[in-house]
């Protein structure tokens, strides 16, 4: 990249982080304001609207765009949605892309200011890991009940992101909150981290892509059925990124 190029690439990250902290500080107030006297509908509306902004912005301001295939492979909700995660991207993109649904996240993340406030008022399922099993006690608790009002719960297996190329470990809570809710799973691969990367400030230009494979039917499984369900939530999404990954950067 010529020092032309990576100078005006990082005055339009600038550009763009400027817009996405104006964006998470205006919905994130509205949200919040809004928690007395609203709905968690519309109050996750308002959410929504923020990821839309922020994906918007993101295209203008970087150049960045998005490339969606599968989205008729997304069943009748509820379903749990395992996704590959290289970047921040996916985390405001998918709010969005997979309304309604809540993510779950670390529970550091709701004692930001602002940001924080919104991610209660939305019920997003927030965990502390270093819990251990009561973490997961609080991920199948809070999801189930998500999942039995008929919402997305939107998981990321491999805990934290990892970059292109690698695979983290994948860790089945999601699985087992999906055999337990007899809910079917929906494998998500993408390419974010080759324009997003993980820890990097500047956002190169081209276009995202995402697959949304078909349904992983859980019903009629049991927790017998975990270490095996697990391995193909694995195979299926690390083979749908390896294919985008290798596609041609536009």
């Amino acid at each position: 990249m010529s020092a032309g190029a990576l100078v005006k690439g990082w005055l339009r990250s600038a550009l763009f982080f400027t817009f996405f902290v104006a964006g998470i500080t205006f919905f994130g107030l509205a949200i919040t304001l809004a928690w007395p006297i609203t709905n968690i509908a519309q109050r996750r509306r308002l959410a929504s609207r923020w990821s839309a902004f922020t994906r918007r912005i993101l295209a203008i301001t970087c150049d960045l765009h998005e490339n969606i295939e599968g989205m008729e492979n997304l069943p009748p909700p509820p379903y749990v949605i395992l996704a590959k995660h290289q970047s921040a991207w996916e985390t405001a993109a998918f709010v969005s892309l997979f309304y309604p649904c809540v993510q779950v996240l670390k529970q550091s993340l709701t004692w930001i200011p602002v940001f924080g406030w919104a991610l209660k008022a939305t019920h997003q399922i927030a965990i502390d890991r270093s819990r251990g099993v009561a973490a997961l006690h609080r991920l199948h608790e809070q999801g189930s009940k998500q999942l039995s009002e008929h919402v997305a719960v939107l998981i990321f297996p491999e805990g934290t992101r990892s970059a292109p190329g690698t695979t983290g470990k994948y860790h089945p809570g999601g699985v087992s909150l999906a055999l337990a809710a007899g809910a079917p799973i929906v494998p998500v691969a993408h390419n974010a981290g080759l324009f997003w990367p993980r820890h990097s400030f500047l956002k190169k230009p081209g276009t995202i892509r995402v697959r949304i494979g078909p349904p992983i039917p859980t019903e009629g499984l049991s927790r017998a059925d975990r270490k095996g369900l697990v391995q193909k939530v694995e195979e299926t999404i690390e083979s749908m990124t390896r294919h985008l990954e290798s596609m041609p950067s536009e």
